[in-house]
């Protein structure tokens, strides 16, 4: 794997008090502008916002009210953060087209890869804004239900190949894989989809591979610890994932994950 590849690091900033880690939870947009200015101080490259919390179990909470959540904090931070790149965890096609109206163009993060809302794919391709694909199967409330796989590696590679066929169709041109670390998968079918993580790569070498393992439940569960325990464990995984040739890490703790960045490339 190419050590001098691009390398991303995506920090999290969460507008709701739902996400499974506290301390990435913004209780108002000037919190969330300090958290922002941290993470692209410790060296996040682009920065994830979010505004209904996504995690197993989670209840959606509707996009208007999501809107609600998002707008100031969006707006704050793209006026005093003009050049860092932002992604909006979404799955509606309404938040995206007043996000753009908003901001501008950005990465619309989507972990339902189109399939929460029928329209999505078709805004997205039609506004040519870069999509984060991301594999699960049902929904926050059942997802952890449907774990029955005949392999987990092969079936999310079958998964994005059809899915590509949908982005073709819909005109999205650039887009990004992300496995679904944690969604809809039991433990061992998370580190088992570690494991093959090289092949998303040989499959679409074309695609950037995101990967998402920060403080989740395949290492907490594992460990029987809390996820703020978690972060050591963190780090091993994400240089795991690097070496399995991941572009862009999605995380809590972006000093860390740039420390890894950087003993990754001395290594490889």
């Amino acid at each position: 794997m190419n050590k001098d590849r691009k390398i991303d690091i995506m920090g999290i900033v969460n507008l709701t008090d739902d996400s499974y880690f506290a301390e990435s939870r913004c209780a108002d947009p000037s919190m969330a502008l300090r958290r922002a200015e941290r993470l692209v101080n410790e060296g996040a490259s682009i920065l994830d916002i979010g505004a209904c919390s996504t995690r197993p179990g989670s209840e959606p909470v509707g996009a208007d009210e999501e809107w609600r959540r998002l707008e100031p904090a969006l707006s704050l931070i793209r006026n005093e953060l003009p050049d860092i790149p932002i992604s909006i965890d979404t799955y509606w096609s309404s938040v995206v087209r007043r996000a753009l109206g908003l901001i501008g163009r950005f990465i619309v993060n989507d972990i339902s890869a189109g399939e929460d809302d029928p329209e999505m794919l078709d805004t997205v391709g039609g506004l040519g804004l870069p999509y984060v694909a991301m594999h699960k199967r049902g929904t926050s409330r059942t997802m952890q239900s449907l774990t029955d796989y005949q392999d987990v590696v092969s079936d999310v590679l079958t998964y994005f190949k059809e899915f590509a066929v949908k982005a073709e169709a819909a005109g999205i041109s650039e887009w990004i894989l992300d496995p679904g670390f944690g969604f809809a998968k039991t433990v061992e079918q998370n580190y088992e989809l570690m494991r093959g993580l090289a092949q998303f790569r040989e499959g679409f070498p074309e695609r950037r591979t995101l990967v998402g393992v920060s403080r989740k439940s395949m290492i907490y569960r594992y460990f029987g610890i809390s996820p703020e325990d978690a972060l050591p464990a963190t780090q091993v995984l994400h240089l795991k994932a690097l070496q399995e040739g991941a572009d862009i890490l999605r995380v809590h703790d972006v000093l860390e994950a740039s420390r890894t960045v950087s003993l990754y490339r001395m290594l490889a």
